[in-house]
């Protein structure tokens, strides 16, 4: 696991388990801005879910902290099934008070450096069709259509891959 960095005033670390209701707290207000009608009641217990991925031993967690509050999110492992050397990015979140800062990029560094010290070739996600801002973002970053999971009809998602280089 990465150490703590500093990064202009900004540190990014590994979630603590007593920061869960932080955590969720600022994935509804990152994911309330990509739905036009508010937030799917789908049944999901995000408290529940959020408090797994901190505790799995075999993810990870990690979170931007900016005078004491968190400000993003990032949560990823290798997924089920997968080659030992794919990582899923399975929540990527900054707070919208805090985009086009640098927060997501220098989260996403992070990211990238872990995968690569875990000996990480492949990175994958999914984002929201809606999310054209997570979009280009990701685009930036050298994230690039899946060509093993292209979109079908109806999909509610894109996937996406990043091929993570070693030095």
């Amino acid at each position: 696991m990465i150490s703590d960095r500093v990064t202009e005033g900004r540190v990014i670390r590994t979630v603590l388990p007593a920061e869960v209701e932080d955590v969720v707290a600022l994935h509804a207000r990152a994911r309330a801005t990509y739905y036009p009608d508010g937030l799917p009641q789908d049944g999901t217990d995000w408290r529940a879910a959020w408090q797994s991925a901190i505790a799995r031993p075999d993810g990870h967690v990690l979170c931007v902290v900016k005078e004491g509050r968190i400000i993003g999110l990032a949560s990823f492992r290798t997924p089920e099934g997968a080659a030992a050397d794919t990582v899923k990015l399975f929540q990527f979140h900054v707070d919208p008070d805090h985009w086009r800062s640098g927060v997501g990029t220098a989260l996403h560094t992070a990211c990238v450096e872990e995968w690569k010290a875990d000996g990480k070739r492949t990175a994958v996600l999914d984002v929201h069709v809606d999310n054209r801002r997570a979009q280009a973002f990701y685009t930036r970053l050298g994230w690039l259509p899946d060509p093993e999971n292209p979109p079908a009809e109806g999909d509610h998602h894109l996937f996406l891959r990043l091929r993570v280089t070693g030095e």
